[in-house]
């Protein structure tokens, strides 16, 4: 027997939390300020729209009361309102960092 249902309720491996977080992508020469949607440990989503030919974005995450996360980040989803980001590799620290702020908003 098969599974059926909605393809999008998979559940996930790194569980999403409500963000509206500030965000900067990082692009040449300028840099755009922007809002995650939500976040997890694996990635963001992203309320703005990169250009069709960027397979990828840079981008500064000021974490409230920590560091700032710069990472490379990329698009796996593009949507109406957005685009679904996946971060590239993160150090211990931003990786820390991020789950500082992510584990008091955990349901």
């Amino acid at each position: 027997m098969t599974p059926t249902g909605n393809p999008k309720a998979v559940e996930r491996f790194h569980p999403r939390v409500e963000a509206q977080l500030p965000v900067k992508v990082l692009l040449a020469g300028r840099t755009v300020a922007v809002q995650a949607r939500d976040v997890s440990m694996a990635g963001l989503f992203l309320q703005a729209h990169a250009a069709d030919s960027l397979q990828e974005l840079t981008l500064a995450i000021p974490l409230p009361g920590d560091r700032e996360i710069v990472t490379t980040c990329a698009i796996r989803r593009r949507e109406v309102d957005g685009v679904a980001l996946e971060f590239g590799e993160l150090d211990w620290d931003d990786f820390l960092a991020l789950a500082r702020f992510l584990h008091p908003r955990l349901p």
